[in-house]
């Protein structure tokens, strides 16, 4: 590591102020502070959300779940209200890394970061979630924009995000058994718009499935989502797997997602 400055806010202006001095912001700690170990990120200032309580907790608005920025994964894969409401977000959170990782990272840290094989966008796009900041609200379709990048501003602040109830909702995630990053991730929704299927881990970001979300509407069932063929063009290739056997992955992660939809 090296000198930096630490700033802890206690409010979002507090944290908005330091931002737009050049501070970073410092949620969960899981990617920055690794980047920082490995001398990938150099900040001048880190400026913890911690103590920002407004920033953290879980709350019922209509037909909606409002979760704070600052909420750790582990309280989402706990919390009552989302276990009932959306279980399929719970379960995803559930299973984001490992223990300390839950106990410690974020979810507005984890949406912020954008990594191409994170959990939580996924869910975020296939709910057709809107991600509120301390500037504005922006839907998920606008919001991610490849890897590492969304649209927020520099100095721009996730303070909450809100999940829409779906009719039904599943993800299953075939993990990198090291990282426990998704290899490849499939969030399916049934929503009040119609079926949202959300990818991770296949390329430079998540993305939707248009072609399995058109065979979904027309047949919710594992034998709609097997029928269509998926184009490995432009998946990834690494050292983990080939792009044929993440188009593979997609397929046979949809149909199990929507099974485990139907089942409840």
């Amino acid at each position: 590591m090296y000198a930096f400055t630490f700033e802890r806010a206690s409010t979002v202006a507090d944290a908005a102020r330091h931002a737009g001095a050049g501070g970073k912001l410092l949620a969960g700690g899981q990617t920055l502070l690794a980047s920082m170990k490995l001398r990938l990120s150099s900040p001048e200032t880190l400026v913890d959300l911690a103590g920002v309580k407004e920033l953290a907790g879980v709350r019922r608005e209509g037909n909606s779940l409002v979760i704070g920025a600052m909420t750790r994964h582990a309280d989402v894969a706990t919390n009552a209200d989302v276990k009932s409401a959306i279980p399929a977000l719970a379960d995803l959170a559930s299973h984001i890394g490992d223990r300390q990782v839950r106990a410690m990272g974020t979810l507005g840290g984890s949406v912020a970061n954008n990594d191409p094989s994170a959990c939580y966008p996924s869910a975020v796009l296939a709910l057709g979630a809107t991600v509120h900041t301390d500037k504005r609200k922006i839907a998920a379709d606008d919001f991610f924009q490849g890897m590492f990048t969304t649209a927020l501003e520099e100095g721009e602040i996730i303070t909450a995000i809100s999940f829409p109830v779906a009719k039904r909702a599943a993800y299953l995630k075939f993990k990198q058994p090291a990282s426990r990053f998704a290899l490849i991730g499939v969030f399916v929704a049934q929503t009040d718009g119609g079926v949202r299927v959300a990818v991770t881990g296949g390329g430079n970001g998540v993305f939707r499935h248009k072609g399995l979300e058109d065979a979904l509407n027309r047949s919710f069932t594992p034998e709609a989502a097997a029928s269509v063929k998926i184009d490995a063009g432009d998946l990834s290739t690494d050292i983990h797997a080939s792009a044929a056997y993440r188009a593979n992955l997609i397929s046979v992660q949809t149909q199990r997602a929507v099974a485990k939809a139907l089942a409840g």
